[in-house]
């Protein structure tokens, strides 16, 4: 069309506004036409989610519109691509529109309107189907950016009353619809509800709608535009007030009328960046020191003398100093420089020295926080930019500890390999300081004259040491206060993701609360709200407590410019001095009502977190107290000059990009509930416990991601974690819970919580935790023993879980009522059942005989395993099918016992061991950890795993085997038991497996076979099940076992009170005579042979192991490594004591029965697991020293050198042989 206005070559103009109508027509026509071809091709495809589908669900999602079939997908792209040139034209109009000179936020709004449009393209071209992370993450960005781009344009919108009419409709019809739009989303992902998904559909698309609908208003004002490009009507010349412009006349005088209204530069944007970063760096370093000064007691058991580092925080009173004071005050970027040293921290392998130069870091970042804020005193805008800097710094450190799960990459337990970033943060850290500090402080004197009245100096001490601890114990890290108010499932109150990011929220509203009015946040009546908010979180639970969590996150961070700018009015040494030892002093007091049991003068505050609580509110009010007094002065409110405006602009700039960015990782960290178990097809459920050290491994390492990759390797369903509670300030207020169930993908329960005193306990879970209840067992003198309690649904069938974390080993009688209490709540459980525990018992004594017994109905999973004391996992009602036990390499001090069950088939009566090969896939355990493992981890103990089943219809072996060639006497009626005579043993003739009572489904040979091989013979006949009614079988079976490779499988019964195993100890080896000695023994009556089993029935001496057992007797003795000169370190000593003296024994016959006991013993695996174990007094990893010199003499003869057996090797001491007596010769 013709010009409206020609002036020189312009010959086409375009009115402005169909710049906005080319944008509306082809964005909606992408996402229309999208719908329509979608709805008409596909429907069913795109209305189907991961939960339901058509009819539950009838209408799809934008997402699954426009990017996952084709060909609507290429009609959305197509259009949106003819939408970006009509929208970049509309981005550029509009900043023409509002610019003014010396205005930063058209740029601002310009910028951001650029930004979108290239996030759109994201998401438009990369579709989920293509990379599901980078199409969420540019969604994300797209959606985080709207929110300044809406407000923006409101504030920027010229005096068109229609158009800011449509605009204020629009908006709110936008950020209206979010609520219900997550609501919905919510009842989908979490709760699956059947058609939430539509409903979110459409809010979804409203979204949309409104979107694209907002910025349509702007053809209202690009009315006025001709493009040739001229501006006809004089707008952008500024000779129209704006919206803006009119709210800050009308504001004006106000404390946050003009803070936006000031020039904005670059540079003093990143110098308001850097002050933030390097109070990142403080809180960072602040809050790592706990950490690595706990590793020490925790490894100590106990008070090291290493807690002395904590000290470091009390530094500033070396300010006392004059000259050290001066240096400070003068040149604070020494310090801050020197403080850069425990980021290097992470380059120190030893954890002492890496705790030394943390703790000279810490030191010196106290000392050159408390002098800088000094030093700029007599500039209120400097001073108020250095404490706003610090209260970001605070939300920074909460931030990046809840983008990397509770972590903060830069600490000094943090490196490349566990997700630490310490390389880039130190390289930031050295920017930072060279940027923050290239001015030299103002440093000009009393802030007040000196007629100025000032408040007590100790109570601002107090003031500044209860606000730090406040600050640190409960909002480093943004979950803490949610573990305070957790109880368990359902979900009744706050969860950490999303969650954390309110407090996040509250935190950054109050910091500019206080900046703005610092009067109301320094009252009376705010420190009362404050009060009753902090009486709320540790009285209350659920949302109750929360909420009185957010109010005094809030009142922390507004109160925070008050106390702070009146302590630096008082001498440095002693206000920041007393202030910080206060601190150190709640550290202590915080760490004291937990760790009672440990500490001098802990049952004195055993259990009171009220306490601290009070102490800290206590020391907070007297601060304001203070401060009240000073701020009360006669000087007059300073007027806030322009350039403190514009630093005021600048930090809530980046305040509000950091809240944006906590809000992008709670969406992009929502947990998906959607959790598989690995074997689901199989019904099996691996469960795991593991006492995990705090989440700190043995080198002082953040050992999370580790212990993921063994969980993860070992396929478990269900763990249990113990020593798991970290939400404290020593442990760093962190939470191991989200690492592991978020990169597993598991649900996580926890507690009880900090506030409750225990050490923790956890439990992760890819079944839904249907209900959990948090238990605290009667400890009266003891640490409190936490449990949990929670109902699984594996499977569709409900299964209960207790993880359980029992007293110490020094209160016996606190370990009786804890063992009393879990037995009761076990045995009150209908549903089956699984213990995963740390009992510190022996197997078969004192209180393991409560948790298997009658009262709780519990099992061992394994109750051949004597090696155990602390970690236990039992259960009822549930059919068990493996246990295994992996090494924990160096993440903590405690391995990995792991058991395996299949959820619903009935729990057999009988059980067998089987080989591997006779597993089910699904069943078996992963072969990654046989032999030597992988990192460190393996199946150790029994070097593999045990593997159960009750092998469908219970097999019985039948053995026929011959006559001795030697005449045996025939059955005695009385003992039912036949006894051979001679040396030859009889031969095996026949076997049969056949079926015996029971029920299953495993096939079995269903004829008999003839082997000739007694080798092969024993390798093809699979062990019978282990009940005392099989008990004849399994001895026959260990008759033919023996006489190759000497192995010895312990018997069990499994009876409805739990595992018997019988016997409880190896074997005693057997000795043959093979000479006269029999003549020479006054007390023997066996003529062939001597038989060592019988020793002790017929007064003979029987041979012990172990330093403090009766002699006769082998023990071990370890040789000076001077003296071994490259031999074994360990060798055999026997004390033969005087027992063979009544026999008429030399010396030599003495020691060759010993020596013969000894060799046949050493041939038993079992023995030697045992030998391992118990006589070498915890040394389980070190073989067993070869045999002694062989004797000279040869009147006795090693069973596995023998070329027979007598009868009794048949009949078994542990059993009644009126019962056990097998007639050979005949079948069963």
């Amino acid at each position: 069309m013709a010009p409206k206005f020609k002036d020189g070559d312009a010959v086409v103009a375009v009115n402005g506004k169909w710049v906005s109508w080319a944008h509306t027509v082809a964005a909606y026509a992408a996402f229309l036409s999208a719908l329509v071809v979608g709805m008409s091709l596909h429907f069913r495809k795109i209305v189907q989610n991961e939960h339901y589908g058509y009819p539950d669900e009838w209408f799809p999602s934008v997402s699954a519109t426009i990017g996952d079939r084709y060909p609507e997908r290429s009609f959305f792209q197509v259009f949106i691509a003819i939408t970006s040139g009509p929208r970049f034209a509309l981005v550029f109009l509009w900043y023409i529109l509002t610019s003014r000179p010396n205005s930063a936020l058209p740029k601002f709004i310009a910028g951001v309107g650029l930004f979108r449009t290239f996030t759109c393209g994201g998401w438009t071209y990369v579709t989920s189907t293509d990379d599901h992370d980078w199409h969420d993450i540019f969604m994300i960005s797209y959606l985080v950016a709207t929110l300044p781009w809406t407000l923006g344009c409101l504030a920027l919108s010229p005096n068109n009353r229609r158009a800011v009419k449509y605009r204020k409709i629009l908006a709110g019809c936008f950020f209206g619809t979010l609520v219900p739009l997550v609501y919905y989303f919510i009842q989908h992902k979490v709760h699956k509800v059947a058609g939430a998904y539509t409903k979110y559909a459409f809010f979804e698309w409203s979204l949309i709608l409104f979107d694209v609908g907002f910025d349509a208003v702007t053809a209202l004002d690009f009315d006025a535009f001709e493009i040739v490009v001229r501006d006809v009507k004089g707008i952008s010349r500024g000779q129209l007030k704006t919206t803006a412009d009119s709210v800050l006349e009308k504001e004006k005088g106000k404390p946050v009328g003009n803070t936006f209204g000031e020039g904005f530069f670059w540079t003093e944007i990143i110098d308001a960046a850097a002050d933030a970063y390097n109070m990142f760096v403080f809180w960072s370093l602040w809050t790592a020191l706990g950490v690595l000064v706990w590793y020490f007691p925790l490894w100590h058991m106990g008070i090291s003398g290493y807690e002395l580092a904590i000290l470091s925080y009390v530094s500033p009173v070396l300010l006392v100093i004059p000259s050290l004071k001066s240096a400070a005050t003068r040149n604070p970027r020494l310090f801050h420089f020197l403080s850069l040293s425990g980021l290097l921290a992470y380059k120190v392998q030893d954890p002492a020295n890496r705790l030394f130069m943390t703790t000279f870091a810490v030191a010196c970042s106290c000392i050159a926080w408390s002098a800088t804020l000094y030093a700029e005193r007599a500039n209120s805008s400097r001073l108020e930019s250095r404490i706003f800097a610090w209260g970001i710094g605070l939300i920074m450190s909460s931030i990046a500890k809840f983008a990397c799960k509770t972590n903060n990459p830069i600490w000094p337990i943090m490196h490349a390999e566990n997700g630490g970033w310490n390389k880039v943060g130190l390289f930031l850290g050295v920017l930072a300081v060279l940027r923050s500090h290239r001015r030299p402080p103002t440093n000009g004197g009393d802030y007040f004259p000196s007629s100025g009245r000032k408040g007590s100096s100790l109570f601002a001490a107090f003031g500044i040491g209860g606000l730090l601890f406040a600050m640190h114990s409960l909002l480093s890290d943004s979950s803490t206060m949610i573990a305070w108010v957790w109880e368990g499932y359902p979900v009744r109150g706050p969860i950490a993701v999303p969650h954390g990011a309110l407090t996040i929220l509250a935190m950054g509203a109050g910091l500019i609360y206080g900046l703005y009015y610092p009067g109301v946040a320094g009252s009376w009546t705010a420190y009362g709200i404050a009060s009753v908010g902090a009486a709320l979180l540790t009285c209350s639970s659920h949302w109750t407590g929360f909420y009185g969590g957010l109010i005094l996150a809030f009142y922390l961070l507004a109160v925070t410019p008050v106390l702070v700018s009146s302590a630096v009015r008082h001498s440095l040494a002693k206000t920041f001095g007393i202030g910080f030892l206060l601190y150190t002093f709640l550290i202590l007091f915080h760490v004291w009502v937990v760790a009672y049991a440990f500490v001098p003068g802990g049952p004195l505050v055993r259990e009171h977190t009220d306490w601290i609580m009070i102490t800290t509110m206590l020391s907070i009010g007297a601060g304001v107290f203070s401060a009240a007094v000073t701020n009360s002065s006669g000087t007059k409110s300073k007027i806030v000059s322009p350039n403190g405006k514009r630093q005021r602009s600048y930090f809530i700039y980046i305040l509000a990009t950091l809240q944006l960015i906590s809000m992008a990782i709670a969406y992009l960290r929502f947990p998906t509930n959607d959790y598989v178990p690995y074997h689901k097809e199989d019904k099996v459920a691996t469960v795991g416990i593991w006492t995990v050290h705090f989440g700190l491994d043995n080198d002082m390492w953040s050992s999370e991601r580790r212990m993921r990759n063994v969980i993860q390797e070992l396929e478990l369903d269900v763990i249990g974690l113990l020593e798991s509670d970290n939400q404290r300030i020593i442990m760093g207020n962190r939470d191991m819970t989200q690492v592991l169930a978020e990169d597993l993908g598991m649900y996580a329960d926890f507690g009880p919580g900090p506030n409750k005193h225990t050490w923790g306990s956890a439990l992760l879970s890819k079944f839904p935790i249907v209900n959990s209840t948090h238990h605290l067992l009667p400890s009266p003198v003891g640490e409190l023993a936490p449990a949990i309690h929670a109902t699984l649904d594996m499977y569709g069938e409900l299964v209960d879980v207790v993880v359980f974390h029992s007293g110490q080993e020094e209160d016996p009688e606190d370990r009786r009522l804890q063992t009393e209490y879990l037995s009761k709540l076990m045995g009150s459980s209908p549903r089956p059942l699984i213990l995963l525990s740390y009992l510190v018992t022996k197997p078969l004594e004192g209180n393991y005989n409560t948790y298997v017994s009658e009262l709780s109905g519990m099992k061992d999973i394994d109750p051949t395993d004597w090696d155990r004391w602390c970690e236990y996992i039992l259960y009822k009602n549930i059919k068990r099918t493996g246990y295994a036990r992996v090494s924990r390499d160096s993440i903590t001090d405690t391995e990995i016992q792991v058991g395996k069950f299949v959820i619903g088939e009935p729990e057999p009566e009988n059980e067998m061991r089987l080989p591997e090969e006779m597993v089910p896939e699904g069943r078996r355990f992963p072969g990654l950890f046989r032999g030597q493992g992988v990192r460190g981890h393996r199946y150790h103990v029994f070097d593999e795993p045990s593997e159960l089943s009750d092998g469908g219809p219970h097999k019985i072996v039948i053995v026929k085997m011959s006559k001795s060639p030697v005449e045996s006497h025939k059955p005695n009626s009385k003992t039912d038991s036949q006894q051979f005579s001679g040396s030859e043993g009889p031969e095996v003739q026949h076997v049969e497996i056949a079926s015996g009572p029971g029920t299953g489904s495993c096939s079995n040979p269903s004829t008999p076979f003839d082997m000739s091989d007694e080798r092969q013979l024993y390798s093809r006949t699979p062990p019978p099940s282990r009940t005392l009614a099989n008990a004849r079988v399994a001895l026959q079976q260990l008759v033919l076992k023996s006489r190759y490779d000497s192995s010895y499988m312990p018997l069990e019964e499994y009876g409805p009170l739990g595992s018997i195993n019988l016997p409880t100890q190896p074997p005693p080896a057997r000795v043959v005579d093979q000479s006269d000695v029999s003549n020479t023994r006054k007390s023997s009556s066996h003529s062939a042979g001597f038989d060592a089993r019988y020793a002790q029935e017929n007064a003979l001496p029987a041979i012990s192991f172990g330093v403090n057992t009766p002699m006769p007797r082998w023990r071990i003795e370890r040789i000076h490594p001077l003296l071994a000169r490259g031999s074994p370190a360990l060798r055999w000593v026997f004390d033969a004591g005087t027992d063979f003296a009544r026999f008429g024994w030399s010396d030599d016959m003495v020691y060759e029965y010993a020596y013969r006991w000894l060799e046949e013993s050493l041939n038993d695996s079992s023995f030697r697991r045992y030998a391992r174990s118990k006589i070498l007094d915890g040394h389980g990893e070190e073989p067993l020293p070869t045999l002694p010199p062989a004797p000279s003499t040869c009147y006795f003869q090693s069973w596995s050198q023998s070329s027979g057996a007598d009868g009794s090797w048949y009949t078994h001491a542990d059993y009644e042989r009126s019962r056990m007596a097998w007639p050979i010769g005949t079948q069963q």
